[in-house]
């Protein structure tokens, strides 16, 4: 994978801290970015366009291509649903020479830093700036029990140890959005100019 001119952009973090709000605002403001859709096996609900929200795949197709090893990272969801990322997408827009931008979790990161080369791969997590205002986010995003959202916290915990193996750490302050997009709009131009 010699002939990679772009970068993949990863943005990591617990669950509520803001990543798909702010993957939101930049595909709003970066139409030449490339923000490669995920395959899933769930059904398709109300409103969902197929190749706009997700590849819709039966879980045969998506086992076959696992299998065949289509995959730059995959996971089964609560033991039921497939999702995962076609090497493709991202090897296609790579050659070009494109930003690639995607939301990820730990494990997925794991995957994908053994298959993109170094200098084509950026990770950055997103830190929430305390426990305490995570949990009032996650509590105030959807009806939990008490016992879900302590698990939500458990495996934030457990991430946010991690967050030393990506190549940034971005704080966001009170969970502030618009901050949050303007700081990783920053790495992102850094990272491109740091190329050129």
């Amino acid at each position: 994978m010699s002939n990679l001119k772009g970068k993949l952009f990863l943005l990591i973090g617990p669950s509520g801290v803001g990543k798909g709000t702010i993957i939101k605002n930049l595909k709003k403001q970066h139409k030449n970015w490339v923000f490669p859709v995920s395959v899933t096996t769930r059904k398709k609900r109300p409103g969902e366009k197929e190749g706009k929200t997700y590849y819709f795949y039966s879980k045969e197709k998506f086992e076959k291509q696992k299998k065949e090893g289509a995959f730059l990272e995959w996971a089964c969801v609560h033991g039921k649903n497939y999702y995962g990322l076609l090497k493709k997408t991202v090897f296609d827009a790579l050659k070009k020479g494109k930003v690639v931008f995607r939301e990820i979790d730990i494990q997925g990161f794991e995957s994908v830093r053994e298959i993109v080369p170094k200098e084509n791969l950026v990770s950055i997590f997103l830190l929430p700036p305390s426990l305490e205002l995570l949990e009032k986010r996650i509590r105030e995003r959807s009806p939990l029990t008490d016992e879900e959202v302590a698990n939500r916290l458990k495996s934030a915990k457990k991430e946010i140890s991690l967050a030393k193996e990506c190549t940034y750490q971005v704080q966001t302050v009170n969970l502030e959005i618009e901050k949050g997009v303007k700081d990783i709009e920053n790495i992102v131009f850094s990272e491109l100019a740091d190329k050129s």
